[in-house]
């Protein structure tokens, strides 16, 4: 049962036009605004690292500047221009290699007290390359640049090292990654908000009609009213025409039907007014009258209903017991009854009293002393019940007294055909009507649903 309701919200909920404008604005935020971010960060993170190559590249150019070579001997300053490479360890460094056998010329004094460091890169003469590269444990940054002192053969070959530390590269990194996504975490939720409002703002006409219609279906209104957006106004001015069409459907065949009975009284009467009539021919005529006078009464109160104005079902099911308590008087009976407030019947009042009537007038001739009248509202039916305490109907006759012009035993009164009327209207309805055993009362129990 959970999961038929859970398999039922999804459904719902993927037929909502309003649930796929929040899904998809949703998506939009949540895909692109962390794609941003990454572009954001990734750009920042280049950037650094060229603005640190850049800085490495102009250190070698003043180390370079005031590097000699005598005799294919390297001289080199006490002291350099930067001083950050004259001080141990500051994080930045810089040595001179031998480019032919690897051997260490000159380091700077920053490097004092740390290992030389290994696997350095080795760019062809006049090239330079920038890596990252391991040194005590640490992670720095490494630009080289391969140089040639002198122009033949016995030049000397040089590769100059120039290594930052990554601590400040790595700490600005994580500082405007952490304020990147913080930001966008905030500009996310303030895009939510937006949408929010943005989505209630552009789904109101439509929150509009969906009101405006159930006011339609209670029977406060005949018409839509309000003024819509030009994608909702032809619709709704269909839904007009659609309505107005069909009461004046509905009416037409009230005054036809109408009509037909006014036109069979008169010769009606004049067939009563024969004074050889033989008793049965009599009754006949009678029974004739009866049907008429009866579809007359159902044409002029159900005249001005139509399947969109609906009816409230308590009342009337209060009058039919009220009614029915005077008919069967003799019986003593007890009709107990448990009818929601909300229970709204979409169609004709004379077709609700039809089938009440039938249901509860029957009940009343085959109880012993109670009758139930339940009427629910679940789940967008509604479910009407009437049962009795009486002997209740065999499974073998629960479809034959449903057949026109048969009745089952138990009913020792009337013609037979207040059941097959009941099912005919359900039918026109599309209702569901079942007969079964009253759990509570041991009788028959027949139940109709109506969808909303």
């Amino acid at each position: 049962m959970n999961l038929n309701k859970t398999r039922e919200f999804f459904y719902l909920q993927k037929n909502s036009l309003k649930a796929r404008l929040i899904v998809s604005a949703l998506l939009l935020i949540i895909v692109i605004l962390p794609i941003i971010g990454i572009t954001l960060n990734n750009a920042f993170e280049e950037q650094i690292r060229e603005s640190i190559q850049n800085e490495l590249s102009a250190y070698s150019y003043s180390i370079l500047a005031v590097a000699e070579v005598e005799n294919n001997q390297l001289i080199m300053p006490e002291q350099l221009l930067d001083n950050q490479l004259n001080v141990s360890q500051t994080g930045l460094y810089a040595l001179l290699v031998n480019t032919k056998n690897e051997e260490i010329l000159w380091r700077s004094k920053s490097l004092l007290g740390l290992a030389d460091p290994i696997n350095l890169p080795s760019p062809k003469l006049g090239d330079s390359a920038f890596n990252e590269i391991s040194l005590d444990s640490k992670a720095h940054l490494i630009y080289s640049f391969s140089v040639s002192f002198g122009e033949d053969e016995n030049a000397l070959l040089m590769t100059l090292h120039i290594l930052k530390d990554q601590t400040s590269f790595q700490l600005a990194i994580s500082d405007f990654r952490q304020q990147l996504w913080t930001w966008l975490a905030v500009l996310m939720l303030l895009l939510v908000i937006v949408q929010m409002f943005w989505l209630y703002w552009t789904l109101k006409p439509l929150r509009t009609l969906k009101q405006e219609l159930a006011i339609v279906e209670q029977g406060k209104s005949a018409q839509l009213t309000q003024n819509y957006p030009q994608e909702l106004s032809a619709v709704t001015k269909q839904v007009n025409v659609l309505l107005t069409t069909e009461q004046n459907q509905r009416q037409r065949y009230r005054n036809a039907l109408s009509d037909l009975a006014h036109s069979l009284k008169t010769p009606l009467a004049v067939m009563q007014s024969q004074l050889d009539l033989s008793d049965s021919s009599q009754e006949q005529l009678n029974l004739i009258n009866q049907t008429i006078e009866h579809q007359l009464k159902r044409a002029q109160s159900a005249g001005k209903s139509a399947w969109h104005l609906g009816i409230n079902i308590k009342p009337i099911a209060k009058k039919l017991i009220k009614t029915l308590n005077k008919i069967h008087q003799q019986k003593q009976l007890t009709i107990k009854y448990q009818i929601d407030e909300k229970s709204i019947f979409k169609g004709d009042e004379a077709d609700l009293m039809e089938i009440l009537g039938n249901l509860l007038d029957n009940a009343c001739k085959a109880a012993q002393a109670q009758i139930n009248l339940t009427i629910l509202n679940i789940n967008k039916t509604i479910e009407i019940r009437v049962e009795d305490d009486g002997k209740g109907v065999e499974e073998t006759q629960r479809n034959i007294i449903l057949q026109r012009g048969i009745r089952s035993d138990t009913y020792q009164k009337g013609h037979g055909i207040g059941l097959a009327i009941v099912r005919d209207l359900v039918d026109t309805y599309q209702g569901q009507l079942t007969i079964s055993k009253s759990p509570e009362l041991g009788g028959a129990l027949f139940a109709i649903k109506f969808s909303l």
